[in-house]
């Protein structure tokens, strides 16, 4: 299994939206290292659904239930979306503050490349940061 981190402006499409929907697909992706990132992933991967812009944080956790097809908002066939569907909401979302104030996370890519939208998770950071959505 896979760990990635997904990126979305909530009063754009939003953690609520996708749990409205039950199932949606991931698109919009217009840059190559995210789109590449979307056609890694298989099945059961999870996915941080992150909240940017105002929020800046982690609110919850995606599930992959389909592989990259052709993006069906665009007739160029170089982008491609997957489809997710939520899996739980964390407990207590998790700021980009409070992750780049962790030394354990300084190599994330969300610390290092914050504004490329799909990007992968480390297993360690993946549970790091579930550790610390769960203290409240």
């Amino acid at each position: 299994m896979n760990y990635w981190l997904i990126k979305s402006e909530p009063n754009t499409y939003s953690w609520d939206d996708l749990v409205k929907l039950g199932k949606d697909h991931w698109d919009g992706v217009r840059n190559y290292q995210a789109r590449n990132n979307l056609k890694a992933m298989k099945l059961g991967d999870l996915a941080f659904f992150y909240h940017s812009v105002n929020e800046k944080c982690v609110i919850g956790i995606a599930e992959c239930v389909r592989e990259f097809y052709p993006d069906p908002t665009t007739d160029d066939d170089r982008w491609v979306v997957v489809d997710f569907v939520p899996k739980q909401k964390l407990k207590k979302s998790v700021t980009l503050e409070e992750i780049k104030a962790m030394t354990s996370l300084a190599d994330m890519v969300l610390v290092k490349n914050s504004r490329l939208s799909v990007q992968p998770v480390t297993r360690e950071e993946f549970d790091i940061i579930i550790t610390m959505s769960e203290t409240v």
